[in-house]
């Protein structure tokens, strides 16, 4: 129940990232929701407790709280480092240049990334349990010794012992389905305006009716990567008991079903996402029989099966399955960035291109690279504490006694790119900042010169602080470079991957090259092992940070930033991706303004990525609301990073046409000093062309700090404010005042 008081004109504050409180927002101590609900709400001053900090005279201050959305619940945050690989690979489409995609081909190609992922997530814990413990494990008593919760396992046939296991796979795949089922439950319940606009759809972006509305993609995507996992699961088991491979008679059934249930998958992937209705419900249902008929048939194949052939080293085509994944996910990212960089130059744009049109690869890439540093540091550790410490390697084996331990060799050579791409990436970031260090600091001068023309002695050291405070506040134009390697190093090293498919190794390979029991190939066997290490320590501390925000809600914050930024836009990619929260704060915020509007001018107000937000949400008001609305954005990242990483959504026509909108009643305060926010249309060459003469009102900067000097009555100089706060210098009220004016 709306608890509003009537009110004439209303100022409506929307947060950045990293969930911030509604105290903070309004910068008042006492506050009250009056509408929303416990995930995110809108909250206003308590009746009778004063007014919000910064607030207009004669103007009611609200916040929209929609932090908790991602940094509310502990279990949900921390259970989301899991779905990172997940997250990334959905991000990456958003990234994709301006445009048409004439065949779909991006989209196509991000889905069957997007796929390789499930499987990769599927073959680790193949990995795990059917071959470290149920294939090499198990059968060698050195391995089972001191181990009754697995020495009881070697009572079972390898056959039902690997049928038995298979349920942990299976489970797993049930329990990231759920994770994202459950997470996307506090967004259920909110739709699109009853009334739309009539430019929806216009632009084929933010704008269209329905673009944040996600479950009919999901629901039809859910359906294909649970089939995926589970074939992926159900060849990796007919090769363990099979005694002439995959393609073995008595399993010749069996096999074709699973392979054609793959085939069918990736077909599907391909495909566009049909309109719900009867015949493509009834289709999943079909698909999700087929796939529990053909899982029976591989489970039963393999309990029947009794004791298979075993012997030593690794489970049966589960190296030939991991290498075969890798390199297929090494091959669509090429193919990804041919395409990417093709329509990139094809493509017209207003604006200098940031990362050259490459953001949607490079993204992928990092989602390849978490995929794959999660599986290796599941192996490997598992692989360490079940043959106690000693991981074998061509150069240097194991006891016979402890068993041939041996995790796939493609793991090597990722926790070998792995480090590589740490090392170049951290020597290439340090190259960057040190190189454009003199041109930022050239810009920080000229700025300085113009702000501060007569400075005292006294002064210096202050007028230094800030000369550094601005070209720090450079860095984020300076990291294209630093991302742009990271594609080409991640490349490279899927393309090792290729040797792993001949068989050799990297310890093998410097055996070759510098002869075997040479330093050659004892280098390299340490360099992976550091790899290895180093790859996991990294994935460890993740899971500590995990841990730590199931226990602390200020931990829950700062992690709660990663999800705000990767989880704005809708999945339409990975069905296991954390849900987007933007599917209920834009249309919440969308019927709150409604509501707002009919009874007098409404500024909304976003700070940060708040602005972002409240962009979309202006992008879907209907026509009716447009006139009464205006918006205010402050330390904004529209043009500054999201114009430039999302073209084809929040490029320059895009932000021409919400300015257009609601009739450029629109200021965009920033300040030389923010690191994230900027101008919106006032800086060459990047700002977005607009042919209408107000863009050149938008932007108002703020000088900061506003003065060098101590003020008489105070006892230290002006803060310098940098991203936070606004709010409190008099541009934000006059901005306000300004905009309701002009509202009425």
């Amino acid at each position: 129940m709306d608890r509003t008081p009537a009110c004439d004109a209303v100022e409506l504050r929307v947060h950045g990232v990293s969930g911030v409180t509604a105290e903070r927002i309004l910068d008042h101590p006492v506050v009250v929701r009056v509408a929303g609900g416990s995930h995110a709400g809108f909250f206003r001053p308590r009746p009778g407790s004063g007014a919000a900090g910064g607030a207009t005279d004669g103007v009611a201050v609200e916040a929209y709280r929609w932090g908790s959305l991602t940094a509310g619940a502990a279990v949900r945050t921390a259970s989301m480092l899991l779905l990172l690989p997940f997250m990334l690979s959905n991000l990456a489409i958003w990234l994709r240049p301006p445009g048409r995609d004439r065949w779909g081909l991006l989209g196509v190609l991000c889905r069957l990334l997007a796929g390789t992922l499930t499987a990769t997530f599927v073959l680790a814990t193949v990995g795990v349990t059917l071959d470290l413990v149920g294939w090499q494990c198990v059968p060698y008593p050195g391995c089972r010794a001191s181990r009754p919760y697995l020495a009881w396992l070697y009572a079972l046939p390898s056959g039902p012992r690997l049928a038995l296991l298979s349920l942990v796979p299976l489970l797993a795949l049930r329990v990231v389905w759920a994770i994202g089922v459950r997470s996307a439950r506090a967004f259920e319940g909110f739709g699109p305006p009853s009334e739309q606009s009539p430019t929806a759809g216009r632009t084929g972006g933010l704008s269209d009716a329905g673009f944040w509305n996600d479950e009919r993609t999901i629901g039809w995507l859910r359906q294909i990567h649970v089939a995926l996992g589970v074939g992926t699961l159900n060849l990796s088991l007919l090769a363990g008991i099979s005694s002439g491979g995959v393609g073995a008679a008595r399993h010749l059934v069996q096999t074709v079903a699973a392979v054609g249930l793959l085939v069918f998958c990736v077909v599907l992937l391909c495909l566009p996402v049909p309109a719900s209705g009867a015949r493509t419900r009834a289709f999943l249902r079909l698909l999700w029989a087929a796939t529990v008929v053909v899982t029976v048939l591989c489970l039963g194949s393999a309990v029947l099966a009794g004791a298979a052939p075993s012997g030593p080293g690794k489970l049966p085509g589960y190296e030939g399955g991991a290498a075969g994944v890798v390199a297929a996910q090494g091959v669509l990212l090429v193919v990804l960035t041919a395409v990417t960089y093709a329509r990139q130059r094809a493509s017209p744009t207003d604006s200098r291109p940031f990362l050259r049109g490459l953001g949607t690869p490079i993204v992928a890439a990092g989602a390849v690279s978490v995929g794959a540093a999660f599986t290796a540091t599941l192996v490997y550790r598992t692989a360490d504490v079940l043959d106690h410490g000693n991981i074998p390697d061509p150069i240097r084996p194991n006891p016979s006694t402890l068993g041939p331990l041996e995790p796939p060799v493609a793991y090597w050579w990722a926790a070998l790119a792995g480090l590589a791409a740490l090392l170049i990436g951290a020597a290439a970031t340090s190259a960057t900042l040190l190189l454009s260090r003199r041109r930022r600091r050239r810009l920080a001068a000229r700025i300085i010169e113009r702000d501060y023309p007569e400075v005292p002695a006294e002064e210096v050291p202050r007028l230094r602080l800030v000369r550094e405070t601005i070209a720090r506040s450079q860095i984020v134009e300076e990291l294209g470079p630093v991302l742009i390697a990271f594609l080409l190093i991640a490349s490279l090293g899927l393309a090792t991957v290729a040797l792993d498919v001949i068989g050799m190794g990297p310890t093998q390979l410097a055996a070759r090259l510098g002869g075997h029991g040479g330093a050659a190939a004892v280098l390299a066997a340490y360099v992976t092992d550091a790899g290895v290490w180093v790859i996991s320590l990294l994935v460890i501390c993740l899971m500590v940070l995990g841990f730590r925000s199931y226990r602390s809600f200020q931990t829950r914050r700062v992690l709660a930033v990663l999800w705000d930024l990767g989880t704005f836009w809708p999945r339409t990619v990975h069905p296991f991706a954390p849900p987007c929260y933007a599917a209920r704060s834009v249309p919440e915020l969308a019927k709150r303004i409604t509501g707002l509007a009919a009874r007098g001018p409404v500024v909304l107000s976003g700070h940060s990525h708040g602005s972002v937000l409240a962009a979309a949400t202006v992008l879907h008001l209907p026509p009716s609301v447009l006139s009464r609305v205006s918006l205010l954005t402050y330390g904004s990242p529209l043009n500054r990073t999201y114009a430039q990483l999302y073209p084809a959504y929040l490029g320059p026509r895009t932000l021409c046409d919400l300015g257009e909108r609601i009739g450029w009643r629109w200021r965009n305060l920033w300040r030389d000093t923010d690191p994230i926010g900027g101008p919106i249309f006032g800086r060459a060459p990047d700002a977005p062309f607009c042919a209408d003469p107000a863009t050149g009102d938008v932007d108002i900067r703020l000088r900061d700090p506003r003065s060098l000097a101590i003020d008489p009555a105070d006892t230290v100089p002006p803060p310098v404010e940098r991203h936070w706060p606004y709010h409190t210098q008099a541009a934000y009220q006059v901005a306000v005042r300004e905009l309701i004016d002009r509202s009425r």
